[in-house]
């Protein structure tokens, strides 16, 4: 059994995640280092002791915030072995140090989000998902196996197509909403796979302790551009055709054709927020007055289109006798929609400007969560981030985007909206004046997770629902409140007593 450790700096680090939910506290941290030592723990929890699994802390649900319970930290589950092509983490091991073994192969994990300080047993047990859900799928789609402890200190060894779900609990008859992400309580299929029971569960069906990844072969190269447009139409009109152009290269693997793996955004707030922060000064970035959004894309060259010379390429983008590349149709389908001339273009090599995208990207929701708590302590400590999380299939995007913008704009709420453009996911932000504007937000969210849910969307695409209240309650109207209940029976029939996360997902 590992210790309990009580020192008050040591507790003082699990309070809270990045949602910042106030008032969490623990009586005391446990760190296993193996999977065995986490099924002792489990198995001497007869007592009641409710049990917090956490990893990086970085979920923005409040669902790594415990509130009296002993915090498991899988901070020292670090084993790391590559297995083929494939990689078996230990829960605790970073996704940065998952991408380092696999570069040293030549090989990496397509689908972690941004962040990778986050770790491998988080991203299971939240169905992380980032920029390149549109080529790539979220990470459900490239775990091949878990290793999971009941709350009954039994431990499951499960890869995939070995046994179904249904051979542990019954599994309800629910339809999910086909869109690329979905965190949303459970993930319930026909006949699934038990693997996929866990992935996404948000630690309250069990500890997942090691998490065994497919990997893929490193692209070759790849090309980073950087594209104001004169308004959100017209971006999203831009985003259509290259995504079509890219699923057409997909599945023709025509090798002249544009490989996209990710388009992001930037509404114009966002890029307000930026010029207020100087963040376009610092990295020389120029954005044009008029831009109305910016697209920030990612395209994958093969080794043969990259061992051209796209300097030149690039200079006669326009020169219609040179030669055909994946390279030259990209910068002529964005002349088509007259966005080539403020375009910018990182090539494969160019760290230096690749980061300064990256960067530029970052500081929007840096700069809104800087400005969340200046109203905190400014204004009224009442005041609290308030956000949203949608996703909608792309055809219906500009709509969406209209409701939203209408429902905030009634509100005369300040709004910043970012996102995954290229998978029809978004993250509107609210800049609160006043609690009153938080109340207010929090009903637009509501009206607008109405709104994508009639529209076939999910109003709880990849950040999860954790102890948040307003996505607690779209979880409701997603599924029903008989849906819900059916979710609660398949958390019963793992853990009657509620040892593990509990008021994750589910009110208390």
């Amino acid at each position: 059994m590992p210790p309990f450790e009580t020192d008050p700096d040591l507790l003082a680090k699990y309070r809270e995640d990045a949602a910042h939910y106030p008032g969490g506290h623990t009586p005391a941290v446990v760190r296993p280092q193996t999977p065995q030592e986490v099924a002792e723990l489990l198995a001497g929890t007869g007592t009641g002791s409710r049990v917090l699994t956490v990893g990086a802390q970085s979920s923005l649900t409040g669902g790594a915030t415990p509130f009296g319970d002993l915090v498991l930290s899988t901070e020292r589950l670090t084993g790391l072995e590559m297995k083929g092509d494939r990689i078996r983490a230990g829960a605790g091991v970073t996704l940065q140090a998952v991408q380092n073994a696999l570069a040293a192969v030549g090989r990496w994990l397509p689908p972690v989000p941004t962040y990778l300080g986050a770790t491998a047993g988080g991203a299971a047990a939240t169905c992380a998902a980032g920029a390149a859900t549109f080529k790539y799928g979220t990470v459900r789609e490239w775990i091949d196996g878990i290793t999971v402890v009941l709350v009954n200190g039994d431990v499951l060894d499960l890869e995939r197509g070995q046994r179904r779900a249904a051979s542990l609990v019954a599994i309800p008859s629910l339809q999910m909403p086909a869109v690329p992400k979905h965190s949303a309580g459970y993930f319930i299929a026909p006949e699934m796979d038990l693997v996929d029971l866990f992935i996404g569960s948000e630690g309250t069906l069990g500890v997942i302790a090691e998490v065994l990844f497919r990997t893929a072969a490193r692209p070759a190269a790849t090309c980073r551009a950087l594209v104001p447009a004169a308004d959100e139409a017209a971006g999203i009109r831009l985003v259509a055709e290259l995504r079509a152009a890219a699923q057409e290269t997909w599945r023709s693997r025509d090798p002249l054709g544009i490989d996209i793996a990710a388009i992001e955004h930037l509404d114009a707030r966002s890029i307000q927020v930026i010029r207020e922060d100087g963040v376009d000064r610092k990295l020389e970035i120029t954005l044009p007055t008029g831009a109305g959004i910016v697209l920030l894309i990612e395209i994958e060259l093969s080794a043969e289109a990259a061992a051209q010379d796209l300097w030149r390429q690039l200079a006669s983008a326009r020169d219609e006798d040179a030669a055909d590349t994946p390279l030259r149709r990209f910068c002529a389908l964005l002349d088509r929609h007259h966005a080539l001339d403020d375009a910018e273009i990182a090539l494969p090599g160019d760290r230096g400007r690749a980061s300064a995208f990256a960067e530029l990207r970052e500081a929007v929701p840096a700069g809104v969560n800087r400005r969340v708590a200046l109203a905190q302590q400014q204004i009224d400590p009442c005041i609290s981030k308030t956000a949203a999380d949608m996703i909608v299939p792309f055809e219906r995007f500009g709509e969406m985007m209209g409701v939203c913008r209408q429902l905030f704009a009634e509100r005369d709420l300040d709004l910043v909206v970012w996102g995954h453009i290229s998978d029809g996911n978004v993250h509107p932000n609210l800049l609160p004046k006043s609690a009153a504007d938080v109340t207010k937000g929090q009903d637009a969210i509501l009206a607008l997770g109405d709104a994508v849910i009639a529209m076939a969307g999910s109003p709880l695409a990849e950040h999860g629902v954790g102890r948040n209240p307003i996505k607690q309650e779209l979880l409701r109207r997603l599924y029903g409140s008989d849906g819900v209940d059916a979710m609660r029976e398949i958390k019963r029939a793992l853990d009657p007593r509620g040892v593990l996360a509990s008021g994750v997902i589910f009110a208390e």
